[in-house]
Parts: structure tokens; C-alpha cells; sequence
């Protein structure tokens, strides 16, 4: 098994692209300016990274987990090409008042709720306690609490420069 290492949580839509509502088609996809390269940065100081991202969508009908998968390939593919490395995409595609029968559930996975989170340090040896999640909503911040992890707001603008704020406010510097 790994050594205990620090994660990254990021959440997907809004922190890693542009949110714009529902995407999951790779055309609709564009990076956050900074994103890959704090993906790379984080995989060179030995943290896991996840993205842990709500997918209403599937729940709505929207999209089918299927074509979340593709893109969610795409992305990985794309991060591996500029030496980056995600270690596991955890997704909610439950909401209460989805339209597809299957999906229509309250979920523990569903931020603000932690479920993603704690199932990423269940299945690898996180140090929960120099963890940090990154996200772009109040409830990425909630789970990220209800968690034991330390919560980061992204407002937008550069998401390296964000991170280096980041790790200092959390005293782990460069």
C-alpha cells in the first residue's frame, strides 16, 4: 500500500474548466487558466488528486454517466500529455428532483454533504490534516468541513496563483 500523502480535492465544474452549466461534451470544455499546471505541481509534491464534482445533469437527464465518462477520459488523457496525473474522478449524479426515476435519491456523495471526500480517504491513505479542497461554492466549502479538510473558495482568475495562497495560508509554502 501508498505512504500517507496530503490531497487535493478539487471540485471539477468552475475550478478545473469554466463553468457553463451542464458541460459534458469535450467542445463545450475549456481549462481554468492555471489548472493543469497545479494539477502537475501537486503530483510533483507527492499529494494525491481528486476531483470530487456534483453531476446534477445525469440526475436531469442532461447527460448519461456515459457521456460524463467520456469527457472525464478526454480531461485525463489531456492532463497525462502536460505530465499530469489525477489519481481518481469521484462524481454524484444524484439529485432529489431529478427526472430520471434511477437518479432521484438524496445522496451522502451530494455536496454539501462529504461522502465523496471521505470515500477518496477511505480508498487511498490521505492525511487528511494537510488536505486541502479547492472549490468554487459554498457547499464544496460544507463538505469540505464536514470532512476534516481544510476549504479554499476559487473565485475565478488563476488557479496557480490561488493555490500558492493556498498553501501558505495553510503553512506548506512551496
Amino acid at each position: 500500500m501508498a505512504a500517507a500523502r496530503p490531497a487535493l480535492f478539487l471540485d471539477r465544474d468552475g475550478v478545473i474548466n469554466v463553468d457553463r452549466n451542464y458541460i459534458y461534451r469535450v467542445a463545450d470544455f475549456d481549462w481554468i487558466d492555471g489548472a493543469q499546471d497545479v494539477i502537475r505541481r501537486f503530483n510533483a509534491m507527492g499529494w494525491w488528486v481528486f476531483i470530487v464534482t456534483n453531476q446534477s445533469g445525469i440526475a436531469r437527464g442532461l447527460y448519461t454517466e456515459e457521456q460524463m465518462q467520456t469527457l472525464h477520459d478526454w480531461m485525463t488523457a489531456e492532463l497525462d500529455k502536460s505530465g499530469a496525473r489525477i489519481d481518481r474522478i469521484y462524481h454524484c449524479p444524484f439529485h432529489e428532483d431529478g427526472t430520471i426515476a434511477r437518479y432521484r435519491k438524496d445522496s451522502f456523495d451530494r455536496k454539501p454533504k462529504p461522502g465523496m471526500l471521505i470515500r477518496a480517504m477511505t480508498d487511498f491513505p490521505v492525511i487528511k490534516e494537510r488536505s486541502l479542497m479547492i472549490g468554487d461554492k459554498q457547499a464544496d466549502m460544507e463538505a469540505a468541513k464536514a470532512a476534516g479538510v481544510r476549504g479554499f473558495l476559487f473565485s475565478g482568475g488563476d488557479l496557480a496563483s490561488f493555490t500558492d495562497w493556498a498553501l501558505a495560508d495553510m503553512g506548506e509554502g512551496r
